[in-house]
C-alpha cells in the first residue's frame, strides 16, 4: 500500500471517529450542567473522552494527508500537551512558527517512535533550525528496538512490523516523499533523531 492510500485511510477514520467523540464529550457537559450527573464515573467517562479526542487530534496529523496547509505551533502544542497531559512522558514542541503539515506529520510520527523507546516515561525536545528537524529524548533508560530504528535510516531489516510499531515503517515513505534523509542515534539515556 502506497503512503498516500495510508494517508487517505487515517483521515478517513479519524474524520469519522471525530464526531461521535465529541457528542460524547457535548452529552456529558449537558448531564453536569443540568445536575443529573455527579460521582466518578461521569469523571472516568469524562477523562477517556479526553484522551481519545486528543488521540485522534495526533493521529490525525501523524497518520493522515498532508497537503500544503500551514499548522500552528499552538495547535500543536495544545495536541501534545492534552495527549501527554498526566502520563510518565513530557513532549517540548520547542517551535514557534508555524510549519508545512508534512514537516509536523513527520516530527509526530518521530514521537510515536520515540514513545516506543521510553517505555518508562522521560523527556522529548523538538526544535527546527532553518529546514532541519532534531527531535531528542532523555530517559534514565532507553529502550531502542534495533530493527525497527534500522528502518528509519532505510537500512535492511528483518523487523517484523507489529500494529504498535506502524510508524517505523510509515515514517521512512513520508520522509521520502518529502526527500528527506534520516538518520538517528542512541545510548543508555538519551535518542535523537533528525531530517
Amino acid at each position: 500500500m502506497s503512503g498516500a492510500l495510508a494517508a487517505l485511510i487515517g483521515s478517513r477514520i479519524c474524520h469519522d471517529l471525530i464526531s461521535p467523540i465529541g457528542a460524547i464529550n457535548n452529552g456529558l457537559e449537558l448531564l453536569t450542567m443540568s445536575g443529573d450527573a455527579a460521582g466518578p464515573e461521569i469523571g472516568l467517562i469524562g477523562e477517556s473522552v479526553g484522551n481519545a479526542s486528543a488521540r485522534i487530534r495526533f493521529f490525525r496529523i501523524a497518520f493522515g494527508a498532508a497537503g500544503d496547509q500551514m499548522v500552528g505551533a499552538g495547535e500543536v502544542q495544545s495536541i501534545l500537551r492534552d495527549l501527554y497531559e498526566g502520563s510518565r512522558l513530557t513532549v517540548l514542541w520547542d517551535i514557534d512558527d508555524p510549519v508545512q503539515r508534512d514537516e509536523v506529520r513527520m516530527a509526530l510520527l518521530s514521537v510515536l517512535c520515540f514513545e516506543s523507546a521510553m517505555p518508562y516515561g522521560g523527556r522529548i525536545t523538538v526544535t527546527r533550525e532553518n529546514q532541519n528537524w532534531l527531535l531528542s529524548g532523555h530517559a534514565d533508560r532507553i529502550n531502542v528496538v534495533a530493527p525497527l530504528w534500522e528502518l528509519l535510516s532505510g537500512g535492511s531489516s528483518e523487523a517484523e512490523v507489529k500494529p504498535s510499531h506502524v510508524q517505523f515503517a510509515l515514517l521512512p515513505l513520508v520522509a521520502k516523499d518529502a526527500d528527506r534523509r534520516i538518520t538517528c542515534r542512541s545510548d543508555e539515556t538519551t535518542i535523537s533523531l533528525a531530517f
